[in-house]
């Protein structure tokens, strides 16, 4: 039994991912591009001198578990470390996501030591690839792809930028001074990360410190090793499918094999029987893979289990080497990592849990980053005709619904759950050359269920003047998000454009488009799975969907089994008791 203090230990943890919470404020409040500065597609963490994960606040589950293997390519790569060196990284195959998360790793000394690392990821609007995007499905391999890789590269020495690096970066990066805004901030926040663990050290000394990081892992293990105590024995399998395309004709299955042991408080989780890497610039990074499945087995037990090196302990995830869901082979492309294929683990894993064991797990929640989600670029004649490349976060696409939740409406994609912003349509007309023309809630696109999952929303937008070209890899077309324990499959994703006639025709889900002023580019997005009978969904809670616009009068009652006295859309809408009992089979 530890002898250390519990109330130091929480004050400690709590600074740690206070510490890392100054940190994604600086980035959310410094960074250049629309990517950052609204939709938050950042992260920030603290790794121990001796490469364990240590605090990541709120970071996005895909960019955050496994940053230790960043921080363990920074000290392979560079056995001697010195203060004021910061280090530029984003290869794959050394422990990144995928090209376009460049990230910024600090050292942090105290005494002459090095005792954490300060770690600050960001997604780029434009990482160098030879198309103005930074998702590349149809990359046959990394050359094709064309992403400008730092394997841990110094890019400061001495508090000082390395401007050989800088300039490699300013002249292939499309838009050299947006990247090179979003690289001063994630400088910032990693050296504010730098400053503040100083100053705890100073206030705590490294000894005690160090006893903190030990008790902080060993409690974290043990709270999530007596949850898993409470969970059911066996092994689970379950599979999940990506939608065709390109070198995958037929789709790419997913299969998750999950094994729980309650006496050894593990769970492990082998991917290992799945096929090999593909062509193609949708393969897993390892810590794509890892991390993804990993979510999904976090989305499914108590939420409130720290998540750190202490926890992974009991969660083991086998990988096998050139897997579309394992360890990569160069030059084989992770251009997509972190979305299509790594969504579809995510929902695979939770669901498996959910379709064993009732009471545990998610439906599956929607996947992909479709037209909603695209990469556009073109010219801006405001700007004497400089150059624009941005990501753009649309409207939403449904979460899952769970055991006792209905899904979350915000949800946005499955590596993020939820924890990203939507683009505010104002500022996104105000940066950039474009009209967003609708945003709305798409009516009975939920997964419908004992507890529904969210629907999705329908989203248009085009060019002002110029032509904008638009780079997206739909998923949920052909293969939905399904329900679980009964539940409902949610509305297909679906792509579209819109002449400037008004005539919609449907887009292929996974390609570029060129927009002209005019022409829209739409997006259907599909909703979440649904968990359990619809029918047994309460009246009343059918009755707010009704008014919410999420669900129809039709489907209230062909669905839900749910009558209302009148169909009329009013605060008063009244339930007809009667004709629900008798429509739903009750006594």
């Amino acid at each position: 039994m530890s002898s250390f203090d519990p109330v130091t230990l929480a004050v400690i943890a709590n600074r740690l991912d206070s510490i890392v919470r100054e940190m994604e404020n600086t980035l959310l409040r410094t960074g250049r591009s629309a990517v950052l500065n609204m939709a938050r597609d950042f992260s920030c963490a603290l790794i121990t001198g001796d490469n364990r994960l240590l605090a990541s606040a709120e970071g996005l589950p895909v960019h955050v578990i496994g940053m230790e293997f960043l921080a363990e390519a920074m000290t392979d790569l560079h056995p001697e470390l010195f203060e004021g060196d910061a280090f530029l990284h984003n290869d794959p195959y050394l422990g990144n996501t995928h090209p376009a998360d460049h990230v910024i790793l600090v050292p942090v000394f105290w005494e002459g030591r090095h005792v954490f690392t300060a770690a600050a990821k960001a997604h780029q609007a434009d990482c160098g690839n030879a198309q103005p995007t930074t998702y590349m499905p149809y990359a046959r391999d990394v050359y094709e792809e064309g992403s400008l890789i730092f394997p841990a590269v110094r890019v400061q020495q001495g508090y000082r930028d390395v401007d050989d690096v800088i300039r490699m970066c300013r002249r292939r990066i499309r838009v050299p001074d947006q990247w090179y805004g979003d690289y001063l901030a994630m400088i910032g926040a990693a050296r504010i990360g730098e400053a503040r663990l100083k100053e705890l050290c100073a206030k705590y000394g490294a000894g005690t410190l160090a006893e903190f990081v030990e008790e902080w892992f060993d409690y974290s293990e043990r709270r999530i090793a007596h949850v898993i105590s409470t969970m059911p024995a066996g092994t689970i399998v379950g599979e999940g499918m990506h939608d065709p395309f390109g070198p995958a004709p037929d789709g790419i299955p997913i299969r998750v094999s999950i094994t729980i042991d309650p006496k050894a408080g593990m769970i492990e989780a082998d991917l290992t029987d799945n096929i090999d890497c593909l062509p193609a610039g949708v393969n897993e990074s390892r810590t794509c893979a890892m991390n993804n499945c990993m979510t999904g087995i976090f989305n499914s037990i108590d939420p409130d289990i720290p998540h750190n090196a202490g926890t992974f302990r009991r969660v083991k995830v086998r990988l096998r080497e050139n897997c579309v869901v394992g360890i990569p082979r160069f030059p084989h492309s992770c251009s997509v990592a972190t979305t299509n294929v790594g969504e579809r683990l995510v929902v695979t894993t939770q669901r498996t849990i959910a379709d064993a064991w009732d009471g545990y797990g998610l439906a599956e929640g929607a996947c992909g980053i479709g037209p909603c989600f695209a990469v556009v670029s073109g010219t801006d004649w405001r700007k004497q005709g400089s150059p624009y490349v941005n990501q753009k976060f649309l409207g939403s696409q449904g979460g899952p619904a769970g055991p006792e939740h209905d899904g979350w409406v915000t949800y946005g994609n499955a590596v993020t759950n939820g924890l990203m912003f939507r683009d505010s349509v104002e500022i996104d007309e105000q940066k950039y050359p474009i009209r967003i023309h609708e945003v709305r809630v798409r009516p009975d696109s939920e997964g419908a269920g004992r507890r529904r999952g969210a629907p999705g929303t329908r989203v248009t937008y085009g060019p002002k003047r110029d032509a904008m070209t638009a780079a997206y890899v739909t998923d949920g077309h052909h293969h939905p998000p399904r329900g679980t324990q009964g539940g409902g499959t949610a509305a297909s994703s679906i792509a579209f454009k819109v002449s400037a006639n008004g005539r919609e025709e449907e887009l292929h889900p996974i390609t570029q488009v060129v927009l002209e002023p005019g022409e829209l580019l739409g997006h259907l997005l599909s909703g979440g799975g649904g968990y359990g009978d619809p029918q047994q969904r309460e009246p009343e809670l059918v009755r707010d969907d009704v008014l919410a616009r999420f669900v129809s009068f039709e489907r209230a009652r062909e669905v839900y089994g749910v009558v209302f006295e009148r169909d009329v859309l009013d605060p008063s809408l009244t339930i007809d008791v009667e004709d629900t009992s008798r429509l739903r089979g009750s006594p």
